[in-house]
């Protein structure tokens, strides 16, 4: 029979949701133009049922409730969430499909051929490996000196900062000029940025300035609060800019393709080795499974003909 992780590919998508859509760079807070898609409405979830119930038949061959329970589990996980939400009964119609056919091929005697055969044995043992690289992969060790070394170089992925943002637009910047604005040369809006700046460092609040001043139409009423953002959720000047700031300070005016921005730090946080440990770990185990091959390769007489395959890449 046709392995169900094939069929699980015939699933359709699942429903989309109704969700903003960011312009790459700009910060987070800021107001987004968005595009809006109507979500469909998932499916009642399957009523309780005993495990023996048959819930599919096919001619005289029978499906339990038990029994698909263990064919959808048996699914990569994208298509077993789809199989047991929106597409569960177009799951079922497939299973339905794929019985008619393999009923009709063994009355066909096509599970007698050779090609049937070979194709069997190979799939076995593609499923047999496939099982275990999953087990490697959840039963990896690992020492501690892996997992700080792993953490040092990744230490960017833990961080994050909150801050808020005053910004100056000036000409061809894509955010929009309020009415009765002027529009700023690149030089004017530096030395408006910088007079600012010298407001904020004389004691001036930061709030206010930011609601009278700044040209973020979305976090201007805010006082321009951005909230906690991690690194690559801006654009790369100010992300920069940001994570390099002391909290508490207002740093020089920073430049990006939106104008002239005055950053202040009032948070940084970064998570513990212990706090990721588990994540970490999720990252490194697909990698120590790869390894643990590697080594059984080594310990095995593995022969391939370069002169039948080519040389070894």
């Amino acid at each position: 029979m046709v392995p169900f992780v094939a069929l699980a590919a015939c699933l359709f998508a699942q429903a989309p949701v109704t969700k903003p859509i960011q312009i790459p760079g700009v910060p987070a807070a800021a107001k987004q133009p968005t595009v809006t898609v109507t979500p469909q409405i998932p499916p009642a979830p399957p009523p309780q049922v005993a495990p023996d119930k048959v819930v599919i038949q096919v001619g005289a061959e029978k499906i339990t409730a038990a029994q698909l329970e263990r064919i959808v589990n048996a699914l990569p996980e994208q298509y077993r969430n789809a199989a047991k939400g929106p597409a569960r009964r177009q799951f079922a119609e497939n299973i339905v499909k794929i019985k008619l056919l393999a009923q009709e091929a063994r009355r066909r005697k096509l599970d007698q051929s050779p090609q049937f055969q070979t194709q069997v044995a190979f799939q076995e043992e593609n499923l047999l490996a496939g099982l275990l690289f999953q087990d490697l992969a959840a039963n990896a060790k690992f020492q501690e000196a892996d997992l700080s070394k792993y953490y040092d170089a990744h230490k960017a992925d833990y961080e994050q900062v909150r801050a808020k943002h005053i910004l100056i637009r000036f000409k061809g910047s894509p955010v929009g000029l309020k009415p009765g604005e002027k529009d700023l040369t690149e030089e004017e809006a530096l030395a408006k940025a910088q007079e600012i700046r010298q407001k904020l460092l004389a004691g001036g609040d930061f709030d206010a300035i930011a609601k009278q001043e700044s040209d973020d139409p979305g976090t201007a009423q805010r006082g321009g609060e951005l909230g906690f953002f991690r690194h690559g959720q801006m654009v790369p000047a100010f992300e920069q800019a940001a994570f390099a700031q002391a909290p508490g300070k207002v740093g020089e005016p920073v430049k990006s393709q939106f104008g002239y921005h005055l950053i202040l730090v009032e948070e940084r946080q970064a998570k513990s080795l212990d706090e990721v440990r588990p994540q970490i770990e999720k990252q490194l185990r697909p990698e120590a499974a790869q390894k643990a091959i590697e080594d059984l390769k080594n310990q095995t007489t593995v022969v391939v003909d370069s002169t039948y395959f080519g040389p070894a890449q």
